[in-house]
């Protein structure tokens, strides 16, 4: 059974279609209208094998909140869609990864308690045109609208890309082992309550 979702978000401020594929290979077509975050993405798709699209037209002659967050929201919401009742998957997964002098950690339950516990302090507010504090809020749209519980730590680092971009893959690491299906588990949804 595919585990996919397209959706689509239109607001007054933005205006976002999303495809998730999480049995893909890493494919990744982005366009968000905001550099940075459309590498982040592009990232968090290779290394989480999953494949995604998006399209996002946002205000950004304001600032980059509204884009950045409400394509958290899509994705988010794509994520707990593909997963439906979430039998045979892991359900937990975790990741530490380097990129040069920085090193993030990303803790995920898909438990489906929405939860963002976020520690990665930024020495610049900017990395290009995106305020770091963006970050944060796009995985707190992410976690919550996915209903998961989400631990994001940098370790070390002091490199305001790198950091970004360790976190990023960490997140898609840890995502990526939550998703699996597991061989000694097919078709047990993976909690005592029996639903999750």
């Amino acid at each position: 059974m595919p585990r996919s979702a397209s959706l689509t978000r239109t607001t007054s401020e933005t205006d976002i279609s999303l495809t998730l594929d999480l049995d893909g290979t890493g494919r990744a077509e982005i366009d968000t209208g905001i550099g940075f975050l459309d590498h982040m993405l592009t990232a968090l798709a290779r290394h989480g094998l999953f494949d995604l699209a998006v399209r996002a037209k946002g205000d950004l002659h304001i600032d980059f909140h509204h884009t950045t967050e409400d394509v958290g929201i899509v994705l988010g919401q794509a994520l707990a869609t593909a997963l439906g009742d979430k039998r045979g998957i892991r359900r937990f997964g975790q990741a530490l990864v380097p990129m040069d002098e920085a090193l993030a950690e990303a803790v995920i339950d898909l438990s489906g308690r929405a939860f963002l516990a976020w520690d990665v302090p930024f020495q610049r507010d900017k990395l290009g045109q995106m305020d770091t504090e963006l970050f944060e809020e796009f995985f707190r749209a992410f976690a919550f609208n996915g209903a998961f519980t989400l631990h994001v730590t940098r370790k070390a680092g002091s490199n305001a890309h790198h950091v970004a971009e360790a976190s990023f893959k960490a997140v898609a690491r840890a995502l990526r082992m939550a998703v699996e299906l597991d061989a000694r588990a097919i078709g047990v949804i993976p909690s005592t309550k029996g639903a999750l």
